[in-house]
């Protein structure tokens, strides 16, 4: 298959194609007698794989370590493999999600107290943002004296 066939194949415009060929996620492709590049079938299977492990919120560092683990792997069971790499992705994702669920309630709770300037939030008792738990970092010393929900964290 030439670049473009490819490329509409894998739903993916040329110039992204070329990208991965730089990164190396793709094998150098054969030439054909008049220069054209040409690939086998499977290039498209790759790159649908790879499009899907990003949109599973790998990165593009990540995909082609396990790209290049799948192709290593010859049958045996590999530690550092996807099982492995999947489960720390999940929890990033999770954590992720944490966050963003902090981050609409802090929002909401803002929005239902009327809240319209920050500095005069800020210096209010009533204000429902927790401008000081969300400010320090969860694991620091200076943590606020009182029990702060998980709920109140926002990303770091």
């Amino acid at each position: 298959m030439r670049r473009g066939q490819v490329a509409a194949a894998a739903g993916l415009n040329i110039e992204t194609l070329r990208y991965y060929e730089r990164r190396g996620l793709l094998a150098a492709p054969d030439r054909s007698p008049g220069g054209h590049r040409l690939y086998p079938p499977e290039t498209v299977t790759v790159l649908r794989v790879i499009k899907a492990a990003q949109r599973l919120g790998f990165t593009l560092d990540e995909i082609s370590d396990l790209l290049e683990l799948g192709r290593h792997r010859h049958g045996r069971r590999i530690d550092a493999g996807l099982q492995q790499r999947a489960n720390v992705k999940l929890v990033e994702v999770e954590e992720r999600i944490a966050d963003l669920t902090a981050i609409r309630e802090n929002l909401t709770a803002a929005l239902d107290a009327g809240c319209d300037d920050l500095l005069a939030c800020a210096s209010s008792q009533c204000c429902p943002i927790p401008f000081e738990a969300i400010t320090l970092h969860p694991d620091s010393q200076h943590a606020p004296a009182t029990n702060t929900p998980t709920s109140s964290r926002m990303p770091r």
